[in-house]
């Protein structure tokens, strides 16, 4: 049997080398739980940190070899996450260097699936695949991953995106073994939670999800519901989060962007990375493998004053019905939620109000505490009708954005899957 396809990257090559400043090859890779080795009979711990290139991190040996009886097959490496691995890049790179443009369609189709495949194919999400859904060996996990590869789909659709920079910053973006990361400050490291193969899920109200996209770029995903009233209690689900659900629209022009991070910001960012990680984290410099060395304060929920992975509110806006016609007079609709009409939650009155309520609270004690400038911006449109650039961050102009809005079918339940292969 051929050794090709041994070497499993759980977090790809092409991906690690997006943190590396031109010419140089290598990481500095720190190991968080370095194991104990006996000889001559002393204990001791293996050296934690290295200096190595990208094929030596972030890999393991036969990870994704699956067995039966004596027959492997590694054609899951070489088919399955190939495909990722090859299209995967140009996604990453567009949103790393975003513009609105006939590629984003196909950059957003390709980018969430791609995040959802990567949460899952590392240690740590295979873990919990195994603990989630009791699955009874490796085969079994790695065929349950295949049919699962969209789960996250539709609730990372439904979310708001945000875009952060950290090109003014010295300190850049490291990542480690488990490179989409969740957030909730109310999930604090220690809570049941967070640990072991356990993240805050992506459907409580107040976790984040981002996921760097190069030493200076960051896209973080927070649930709309979050984004409109953070009042409510962290831990109470999103409307409508059942996963794996039919697919849904994406208006890809309310993408904020150009929210330029602070040092401090970066470097409270790593801290989340490194607390999240399972085992390994790495970065272009040795310092910024040790961020909390240099925080104010570790206090999970006073992150960025409690807001540092939140959009800017004034941005956001209420209702968010979307309807969509085809030739022959078939339509769709979907809520802001991805309700359909005839799911309970389509229509509720009682969560709009509440909604609009704390919406508008929250943006007034927003202003108050950041000042007028808002926290990035979203993508500037041409009126067809006078040829001005406006922003569609005003609410005068929402009229006429709503009709030159671009939207986007996500990938979902009914989406096209690939054979499965063993």
């Amino acid at each position: 049997m051929s050794t090709g396809y041994r070497h499993n990257h759980y977090v790809p090559e092409w991906y690690q080398k997006q943190f590396l400043p031109a010419g140089t090859t290598r990481h500095h890779y720190l190991d968080l739980k370095p194991d104990r080795r006996t000889s001559n009979g002393h204990s001791f711990l293996r050296k934690n940190l290295h200096f190595w290139g990208p094929k030596q991190c972030f890999a393991q040996d036969d990870l994704y070899t699956t067995r039966w009886g004596h027959v492997e097959n590694r054609d899951i490496e070489k088919f399955f996450f190939g495909h990722f691995d090859t299209t995967g890049p140009k996604a990453v790179k567009h949103f790393a260097n975003f513009q609105f443009n006939s590629d984003a369609g196909e950059a957003l189709t390709t980018l969430l699936p791609y995040m959802s495949v990567q949460k899952l194919r590392t240690p740590k999400g295979l873990a919990w695949l195994r603990k989630t859904f009791k699955t009874r060996d490796r085969n079994s996990t790695l065929t349950q991953l295949q049919r699962l590869q969209n789960l996250f789909c539709a609730i990372w659709g439904e979310a708001v995106w945000q875009i952060a920079d950290a090109t003014h910053s010295a300190t850049k973006f490291i990542i480690s073994d488990h490179p989409v990361v969740t957030y909730n400050r109310e999930c604090f490291p220690g809570s049941r939670w967070c640990i072991g193969e356990n993240d805050p899920d992506i459907r409580f109200a107040a976790t984040h999800t981002y996921f760097p996209l190069s030493s200076d770029k960051v896209l973080i995903l927070t649930n709309l519901n979050w984004a409109r009233d953070p009042y409510q209690n962290p831990m109470t689900l999103r409307p409508n989060p059942r996963f794996m659900r039919s697919a849904a629209l994406f208006k890809i022009t309310d993408i904020q962007h150009e929210r330029h991070l602070t040092e401090e910001e970066v470097i409270e960012i790593n801290y989340i990375t490194k607390m999240r990680a399972l085992r390994y984290v790495a970065a272009a410099k040795r310092e910024w493998l040790f961020p909390e060395k240099y925080l104010r304060s570790k206090n999970w929920r006073k992150l960025g004053d409690g807001y540092l992975l939140m959009p800017d509110p004034r941005h956001i806006h209420g209702g968010g019905k979307m309807f969509v016609g085809y030739k022959g007079g078939r339509s769709e609709s979907w809520s802001e939620y991805g309700h359909r009409p005839w799911e309970g939650g389509y229509e509720d009155g009682a969560r709009q109000e509440r909604e609009w309520a704390a919406m508008q609270k929250f943006k007034t004690e927003w202003a108050a505490t950041y000042g007028p400038d808002y926290r990035g911006v979203l993508y500037d449109v041409v009126s067809h009708r006078d040829g001005v650039r406006r922003s569609m961050g005003e609410e005068w102009h929402r009229e006429e954005c709503e009709r030159d809005a671009h939207y986007i079918k996500l990938p979902g339940e009914q989406a096209r899957r690939r054979k499965l292969r063993r």
